[in-house]
């Protein structure tokens, strides 16, 4: 490093400790929330720095001359070198789904501090860490999905559990993205409209990108985010034109054409929607972030909840029920760490990626990329007022249904906040109330119009701004949803290629075809039902959602520590197997208190013989409004506790075997059979980085491409 260099990083070290110094030492004043993005900002450059880069060249070992899947299998169908811009805003839109919008606004109960401290120094840690070890073994093996890696490297027994646990995972996963995307497009023509515009644009960009004008990125992408910034505008004017009813669709409608169009997205070439339109809507993603922290640098808003709240310790929050320790660090799932980016890791991305040396960039950049929009999230629940936080997050149950009721519920929180305070709120977003908009995203959306409306309109825009914000969470979420398809239904496909070997050709068309409507096929049915049956449905699967999220992480962890092992690289191993031992931990704590909390509000069969007990007495209890519902509460919390335990049993198998293989790796050497695809030598000159460094610009420069993507320099051998 050069004094220049060792000056600038110092700056950046010193922006960063500041930023947490103040975090930790305030005593109840209120802070700027700008000092909550130095801290996060200093920290991630820090770590994508010295932190990446040694894990890239020291332990991985990454090697620019060996050709990856891409190249050496490229069919234009799913196997496609992809410039790594474009390759970057595919994986983060892939990966960028609820998790970050909407773990952070829940934790928030807790406080600000505790949230922040896992976002940030999780990601650096643990979440980064795993999607970006994932994407470069998986590429070393022909782009297999996590669960045929845990099949070959693991064993037949572990293996065979990872493939149970991860595919029932992923498919609940992919069906409570489509719930909230759903609740999110209903009965919202701007939003219908604007998102369904991005197909057409995306469509037109592939064409542009692999025919028209090959290799022309910086071109294609202003035509497209011009082209998207009229969409989002004309999706304003529609709502407001004669043919808002055309694009009024209700949730049934809804699931309908979000099939369609997952099994479209799995089954067109990657070149041609996926890829496009995920890099597409990177722009907006990262475009309002962005926009959001600089407007936190202008605003300057204060946080307003408190570092750390009473229900931290106490564990009876309204908005969650149970201790910060385990369920804030299941509460924030993507942001920090999260099982499904592995299965984008170990799916569409390394299919894709032109060159080993930037799986830092993607998988390691795009993860620092969602955890910063998990902290925008934090900033955004926190400025504003704890009152109004807790009557939006909070059940009927809890709060009622009245201003009035919601005000002395609050009261009794610690906050104050009066009805006609409430009712004001409501009417500022031009909403008819705001109590009880469970699930975080409208709380977002609130904290996201207050920053906004304090830079440009005023008062008079926080309506604009709110549902920009919605139209905005729904498009984040709906790039995870087409991706997670194909994801889904590569896992299937290298499933039964044990079974029938054509399936093992990812292209082969009767399987591509198949395993997308086996896929689609089965979070639709939950998606189907639990738009019709509040109470049905992935409505019942829902409070699985986190906690099935990060034991996939575990088994993802659990994969690349063994990896690690058998590859030779014991004395790195502590890379992976440090935040899978602090995963492990979490995950099946949180899961033994799921299953066995005396506490109706915590354990599921708790909740269970709760609502037994009132169906013996003939008596209904909230939230059920009839004797039926009291039953399906009871036959939920039961399917529940039961998953739950069985996903937790799952997961242990899979680490003993993992465990043993390790073992057996370590005493005798010799037996070890690893599944690496053999070394065959790089035809393709392409940057690691989003900016090339000197030697690589001399590198393209004498290959005559100047900045350009990549060329070939001949057949591969």
């Amino acid at each position: 490093m050069t004094p220049k260099s060792i000056a600038v990083w110092s700056l950046v070290a010193l922006v960063g400790a500041a930023g947490w110094a103040v975090l930790a030492l305030s005593r109840g004043e209120e802070i700027s929330a700008a000092w909550l993005l130095a801290a996060a900002l200093g920290s991630y450059a820090i770590g994508y720095r010295f932190y990446a880069r040694f894990i890239s060249r020291r332990v991985l070992q990454v090697d620019k001359t060996r050709a990856t899947p891409a190249e050496r299998l490229d069919n234009g169908v799913d196997f496609h070198p992809t410039d790594r811009r474009v390759l970057f805003g595919h994986h983060f839109a892939a990966v960028a789904g609820a998790g970050p919008l909407v773990g952070p606004v829940l934790a928030a109960q807790m406080g600000y501090l505790p949230g922040t401290i896992w976002i940030v120094a999780g990601v650096i840690f643990a979440g980064a860490v795993q999607d970006m070890v994932t994407l470069f073994f998986s590429t070393r093996r022909d782009g297999r999905s996590l669960g045929q890696m845990a099949r070959e490297e693991i064993g037949p027994f572990g293996g065979a559990a990872a493939l149970v646990a991860v595919f029932a995972i992923m498919i609940i996963l992919l069906a409570v993205l489509a719930l909230i995307i759903v609740n999110a497009l209903s009965h919202s023509p701007w939003g219908v409209f604007s998102i369904g515009m991005t197909i057409p644009i995306a469509l037109f960009m592939g064409v542009y990108l692999r025919i028209l004008r090959p290799g022309r990125v910086t071109e294609v992408s202003l035509i497209g985010v011009a082209l998207l910034l009229l969409a989002i505008v004309s999706g304003g004017w529609v709502a407001e034109s004669s043919l808002a009813d055309f694009f009024t669709l209700e949730k049934e409608t809804l699931v309908v054409w979000m099939v369609v169009y997952g099994f479209l997205a799995s089954v067109l070439p990657v070149w041609l929607l996926l890829a496009p339109r995920d890099y597409l809507s990177t722009f907006m993603k990262i475009g309002t972030i962005a926009l959001l922290a600089v407007g936190v640098v202008v605003a300057m808003p204060t946080l307003k909840m408190p570092a750390v709240t009473d229900f931290a310790s106490r564990g009876d929050g309204p908005v969650f029920a149970g201790s910060m320790f385990p369920f804030v660090f299941i509460t924030i799932a993507c942001g920090a760490l999260s099982g499904f980016h592995s299965l984008v890791s170990s799916g569409t991305t390394p299919k894709m990626i032109q060159k080993e040396t930037q799986v830092r960039m993607i998988g390691y950049g795009a993860m620092l990329t969602e955890s910063f929009v998990a902290v925008m999230a934090v900033i955004a629940a926190c400025i504003i007022e704890p009152g109004l936080f807790f009557a939006v997050n909070s059940p009927p149950g809890v709060v009622g249904t009245t201003v009035e009721a919601a005000s002395q519920a609050v009261g009794n929180f610690g906050f104050s906040i009066s009805g006609a305070e409430l009712a004001q709120a409501a009417k500022d977003v031009e909403e008819a109330s705001l109590l009880s908009r469970t699930g975080g995203a409208p709380t977002f959306a609130l904290g996201m119009s207050e920053i906004f409306s304090s830079v440009v309109g005023g008062t008079s825009m926080k309506a604009f701004w709110y549902h920009f914000a919605i139209m905005f969470e729904a498009l984040f979420i709906l790039t995870t949803l087409d991706a997670g398809t194909r994801v889904g239904r590569f896992m299937l496909q290298d499933t039964l290629g044990n079974v029938a070997k054509p399936f093992k050709q990812v292209s082969w068309k009767p399987g591509v075809w198949i395993t997308s409507a086996v896929v689609v096929g089965a979070w639709g049915y939950f998606l189907w039902v639990g738009v019709k049956d509040p109470l049905g449905g992935i409505n019942q699967l829902f409070p699985l959602f986190g906690i099935a999220n990060q034991l996939l992480a575990a088994v993802a962890l659990a994969v690349c520590t063994t990896l690690l092992v058998k590859s030779g690289r014991l004395k790195w191993a502590w890379v992976t197997a440090v935040p899978l031992a602090w995963d492990a931990t979490v995950t099946l704590t949180a899961s033994w208190q799921k299953v066995f909390s005396e506490d109706p509000r915590v354990g599921f069969f708790a909740q269970r013989d709760k609502f037994q007990a009132g169906i013996d007495a003939d008596k209904v209890l909230p939230p059920a409004k009839t004797m039926d519902e009291m039953h399906t509460v009871v036959t939920n919390a039961t399917v529940d506790g039961v998953l739950s335990a069985l996903f937790a049993l799952l997961i242990v198998v899979v680490l003993a075997d993992a465990a043993r293989v390790c073992i057996k790796a370590v005493r005798r050497p010799e037996t070890v059979e690893l599944h690496e695809t053999p070394y065959v030598r790089s035809a393709i000159v392409a940057p690691a980085g989003l900016f090339p460094t000197a030697e690589e610009k001399a590198e393209l420069a004498a290959a005559g491409l100047e900045l350009a993507s990549g060329r070939d320099r001949g057949p591969a051998s």
